[in-house]
């Protein structure tokens, strides 16, 4: 059997979807010791479509 070498740093993100309402969280995970980098909710019930919604969320992960 082959070891893989430990992996050192690993960067989790964390989507809760909904139309309405989209939570998210950014985990940076060290060895096995995780931190919470950055957590958010977005309202999402001001935007008229879904098509708006979807335009939002896609800009918010990116950047």
């Amino acid at each position: 059997m082959i070891q893989q070498p430990p992996i050192k740093e690993r960067i989790i993100l964390g989507i809760d979807p909904g139309t309405q309402v989209m939570g998210y969280g950014i985990l940076k995970v060290l060895g096995n010791k995780p931190a919470l980098e950055a957590m958010g909710v977005m309202q999402l019930d001001k935007y008229e479509n879904h098509y708006l919604r979807l335009a939002k969320i896609y800009s918010r992960v990116v950047s």
